[in-house]
């Protein structure tokens, strides 16, 4: 912990309790010399964790929205701030708890993709031609400046994306064909160790229950010790400014625009904060999973195109006052390119388990996506080690999945998948496995939760340079962003690291630290590294 001083009785006010706040807190306790007492965490849901959440039961069925994996080598900040937070059992830190249980239950998908005929295809064989090879490293070797708003789909021909690479690359990363151009560069970049081995997933490292219980747990229960305050149901709907007319002349005047007051709802009741002069505010901006809403076994979840909940409110007051904090309607205009569904099935019954295990090679928890290439919807299934979830019985077990092409008539159901029922989906799944036989008893032993999410890949849509704020905006003193919808230079967005590193950035920047943030991994940069994802794309 820091010995620093300085900042006692200095308050700071964390907007939304996702995984990047709750870094910010941890690096403003940790490093910042902040009392916990005097750091305010505002989060309009009734729970911290963001999108990084686990929650339900044996009986009604348990859900988790979204998949998340981590990698050693790519996730720095993360391990970094997670090695200061103690596991909740106290035998030593979260990253620790991390590293351990993968070691003990490592990662090496055998059934990466299956096609049609429900027969398991050599994964390892990428499918590239030469022209797809040559376009690879011309998008690595183009500058974003010169790619600008160019879609994916620009960069390679129709051969692309057909290839094996692109259907494993796609559905771990959840791209769409006109997504950004720039996102993927920065992830071939950012992820190129990842070549040699994308078809085992062999570098994915995981918790050992869903992340809300191995992660965000904890940390909250850290920070609520340290006196850190959570202030749930509170939607925070705007700011005040000091001097916002002289917006224009703050990059000269020396002085800069500072937060005064945040203004907030709960319930019924309008209230606000007063923000004193040495105070600090750190604000998420935006939210991926805004708007998100289940099913159940009988019904189809809802998509919400109005904006419903107060994830995307804040940014847009915010950026109507001020010119550099982006345009979050880059982001949140199109729901139609950033929505899929996801979907949680608890089973009472060991029977599908075993049926995949045996079918797959891979007991639960040591396997990877499992990617139906061609089905109508492109699934992908995944059945992590059991429990998943904190409480979960002996004898439930549970399966994660998504479909990229949510309003695309099933295979097998007649049926747009945003239409289906949770039972629906699994039957399409049980079709797309080539288990008929048990479907009767699978269903029967099941419930399914599907997840609608509007805006799950919105970070990758088309964008200016200028869409994103940069972590601490130009000409602000107290104030920084946080979260999946700031810039940050050569990093990748849908990733917990990168909300990590804009806590990191914001933190040390706002409080002038000299603390090295760690840096970048590029493995290109690494001469082993690079050869053996050369030779994998040669291949």
């Amino acid at each position: 912990m820091s010995t620093s001083t300085s900042n006692r009785g200095r308050r700071a006010f964390l907007v939304g309790g996702g995984i990047a706040s709750l870094s910010a807190a941890v690096l403003l306790i940790r490093d910042g010399g902040f009392q916990g007492t005097d750091i305010f965490i505002l989060e309009e849901m009734q729970v911290a964790g963001g999108a990084l959440d686990g929650s339900g039961n044996a009986d009604t069925g348990y859900v988790t929205r979204g998949g998340r994996m981590w990698t050693e080598e790519a996730y720095v900040c993360l391990w970094n701030v997670l090695d200061s937070v103690p596991d909740r059992d106290g035998a030593g830190s979260l990253k620790d708890a991390v590293w351990d249980f993968n070691e003990a239950l490592q990662s090496h998908a055998n059934a990466r993709l299956i096609d049609r005929h429900h027969r398991i295809l050599d994964a390892a064989d990428l499918g590239f031609d030469a022209r797809d090879r040559v376009d690879v490293l011309r998008l690595l070797a183009t500058p974003e400046r010169m790619l600008g708003a160019e879609r994916i789909e620009d960069c390679f021909s129709a051969h692309f994306f057909d290839t094996n690479f692109w259907a494993m690359w796609r559905t771990t990363f959840a791209f769409q064909n006109w997504h950004s151009a720039v996102e993927m560069r920065r992830y071939l970049l950012r992820f190129l160790q990842e070549l040699p081995r994308i078809h085992t997933l062999a570098g994915v490292r995981r918790t050992a229950l869903n992340q809300y219980d191995s992660v965000v747990r904890p940390m909250q229960d850290w920070l609520a010790h340290q006196g850190v305050a959570f202030q749930f149901g509170t939607r925070v709907v705007d700011m005040d400014f000091e001097d916002f007319a002289e917006l224009t002349d703050v990059a000269r005047d020396g002085d800069g625009l500072r937060v005064t007051a945040i203004h907030c709802v709960r319930g019924d009741e309008f209230f606000s904060h007063r923000v004193g002069p040495d105070d600090l505010v750190f604000a998420t901006l935006g939210s991926m999973t805004a708007d998100a809403r289940s099913g159940d076994n009988d019904h189809a979840p809802a998509l919400l195109r109005d904006k419903r909940d107060g994830g995307w409110t804040l940014w847009e007051n915010l950026a109507r006052k001020v010119p550099t904090l982006g345009r979050p309607q880059a982001f949140n205009g199109n729901v139609d390119e950033s929505k899929w569904e996801s979907f949680t099935v608890t089973l009472r019954s060991p029977l599908l388990v075993k049926r995949i295990e045996a079918f797959s090679g891979n007991a639960p928890g040591t396997g990877g996506l499992m990617t139906f290439k061609d089905s109508a919807w492109l699934m992908s299934i995944v059945v992590p080690h059991a429990p998943h979830f904190a409480g979960q019985p002996e004898g439930v077990y549970t399966l994660w999945g998504y479909g990229l092409f949510v309003d695309n008539k099933g295979d097998h159901v007649d049926k747009p998948m945003a239409d289906c029922s949770g039972e629906e989906i699994l039957t399409e799944l049980m079709h797309q496995l080539g288990f008929e036989d048990i479907l009767d008893e699978v269903r029967r032993t099941s419930t399914v939760i599907p997840v609608m999410l509007p805006y799950i890949t919105s970070q990758f849509e088309r964008r200016e340079p200028t869409d994103r704020p940069a972590v601490v905006p130009r000409g602000t003193r107290n104030f920084a962003v946080l979260g999946q919808y700031v810039e940050i230079p050569e990093d990748v967005v849908f990733t917990v690291e990168y909300s990590v590193r804009s806590a990191m950035h914001a933190v040390y920047g706002l409080l002038q630290l000299e603390h090295e943030i760690p840096a970048i991994y590029h493995g290109a940069a690494h001469p082993k590294v690079a050869l053996e994802s050369f030779k994998a794309l040669m291949l």
